[in-house]
Formats: structure tokens, sequence, C-alpha cells
């Protein structure tokens, strides 16, 4: 699980620490954000502390219109040493009671001039992405036609190869060698490269290669929807391979299921070429066009009908 701090919030951000700086550094487990109007109430059964608290209008309204012998009680039991921080919104000013409290226990009291509903917006779109489930694959991310399409196989058959080649007819790579892939949703996994081999593609022969450098920046991007997986393998004269395109294999990644085709390699086969209409087709599937299955219709019909002299 990746690792996220209440320092990160704190610079990303750029708030105001007011108090209980000791807990800066405090582990952000969770992207879910809280607004513990409740607890303000004085039902503490179901607080979920381990989120970031928000404070915002209502709920310091709420605070303010407490006896003063409730404020502090509640305040104490809003800081846990497991909270990793409480965030003031609209830049309104910090209750005595919270500062004296996260003092004690340490926990970290930030403010932002933000609109509450914005603010919540923001942190858990943040949080989201830095903490979604992440993984590495072996292989090489290439943004097709707007189809990312993630190419596998065993050292020394062909991926990077195929990968500078469709550079050159014009579409964009993402990462070479290693893909680092993270799932931003239940069926979003979008693949980057990893900072230190970023752009680069290493061709056997000749090296390590800067696409960004040699074919200019709309050669590359950042980071891609990984949508179509193509897994290359040497042809195996042995193994029935898929003439028609019927029938979908499904490659899972993280926990999210990927359509992915295996494309055998041998002399003669441009595998670029190849890729390219892979991508095209898979868009045109997703827009109801698939050839294949109209191809079988089209063929039950002739031979329901006995006209066989139509093919």
């Amino acid at each position: 699980m990746p690792k996220v701090l209440t320092k990160d919030l704190f610079e990303k951000f750029q708030l105001e620490l007011i108090s209980g700086e000791e807990g800066i550094n405090r582990p952000i487990t969770t992207s879910d954000i809280s607004r513990p109007g409740i607890e303000m109430a004085g039902y503490f059964e179901f607080y979920p502390a381990e989120r970031i608290q928000l404070l915002g209008r209502t709920e310091l309204s709420f605070f303010e219109e407490l006896p003063e012998s409730e404020r502090a009680l509640r305040m104490d039991r809003l800081c846990t040493d497991i909270t990793p921080a409480i965030i003031i919104t609209r830049g309104f000013e910090v209750p005595n009671e919270l500062i004296e409290a996260s003092e004690r226990e340490s926990v970290p009291v930030l403010r932002s001039g933000i609109k509450t509903t914005r603010l919540s917006s923001r942190l858990t779109n943040f949080l989201e992405s830095k903490l979604a489930p992440t993984t590495a694959v072996h292989g090489v991310l290439v943004d097709i036609y707007g189809v990312g399409v993630l190419i596998t196989g065993k050292s020394g058959v062909g991926k990077s190869e195929t990968a500078l080649e469709l550079v050159k007819r014009g579409h964009r790579l993402v990462a070479d060698d290693c893909v680092e892939i993270r799932q931003e949703d239940q069926d979003t996994l979008v693949g980057t490269s990893p900072e230190l081999i970023e752009h680069l593609l290493e061709i056997r022969g000749l090296g390590i290669i800067n696409v960004m450098t040699l074919f200019g920046a709309g050669a590359v991007r950042s980071n891609k929807k990984i949508s179509l997986v193509i897994s290359l393998e040497n042809w195996d004269s042995k193994k029935q391979y898929d003439r028609l395109g019927l029938d979908e294999e499904k490659m899972k990644i993280i926990d999210t299921e990927i359509t992915k085709l295996t494309i055998p390699v041998r002399p003669g086969r441009n595998i670029a070429v190849i890729i390219e209409v892979a991508a095209m087709n898979f868009r045109l599937k997703r827009m109801g066009v698939n050839a294949a299955r109209q191809f079988t219709e089209r063929l039950s019909e002739v031979i329901e009908e006995g006209d066989l002299e139509e093919l």
C-alpha cells in the first residue's frame, strides 16, 4: 500500500499549520473524509478516527452553541492517537479547546481558506490517486489511437522494437520495460513509467534511446488508461491460434479484467501494424461493430438458406 503522510497534504494544498506539529508525519490510510457533525453533538459510537476530519461552517457554528463544560470534552474525543489531521476550512478561527486537545494528542490542526465541499473533493481525489492499489508489469505501454495498449511477452520477443515502430508511425510511448500500474477505480487501470526510465527505450544492439529527444514531445505521454493487453509469443506450429476473433480472452491485473489478445511472432509478420489494427478493431468493438460476429451471423444465414454459391 502506498504511503501518504499528513505532511504531504500540508505541502500539496499549502495549508496553515496551527497546532499539533509533532504529528505532521502521521500516516493517512484511507481516502475517505469525515465531517464530524454528529460527533460534535456527542455521539462517538462510530467515530471514524482514522480519517481526515474537516470542520466547516456547520460544525464550528454548532460547536459555538455548546455549553462551556462540553466544548473541551468534545475536542478531547475528536483528537485521537490515530487521527491524521483536523482541517479547518474557509479560514475560520480555530477554537482554543481544539488547539489544546491537539497539542496533548499531537494531532495536526491545519487551516485552509477553501470552502469545505471543494476542499473535501480535492482531498478525496488526491488521496484516491495516492492510495490506489499498485503493481508493476514487465512490458511496454503505448497510446495507439487513444487506446492504451500494454504489450507483454518474454524477454527478447521484440516488445521494444515493436514500440519503436509504433512511435515512428505516430503513436505515443508511455513506458518501456517496466510499467507501473495503479487501480484508480474498480475498472480503471492507469499505467505510468518509473521516473528513472521515463521516455527511454532499450533496443538490443543499439542501446538506450530517448524517444522524446529523437521524435519530439508528441511521441510520449506520462500516463495512460490501459484498455487492451497484447501478449507476444514466438510462433508455435503445434498451437491453434484464434482465426476469427470470436473468443475474448481476459487478463486480470490487480482487481480489473482487461481484454487480452495473443499474437504469434515470426519472421515476415509486421507486428506493429497488427497491433495498430488490433487497437482500431478494439475501438470498433466498443462502438458496437464486431466484424467477426457479423461474418459468422452472415455465414449462418447462408448455410440456413442453403445458398452455398455465395461462399
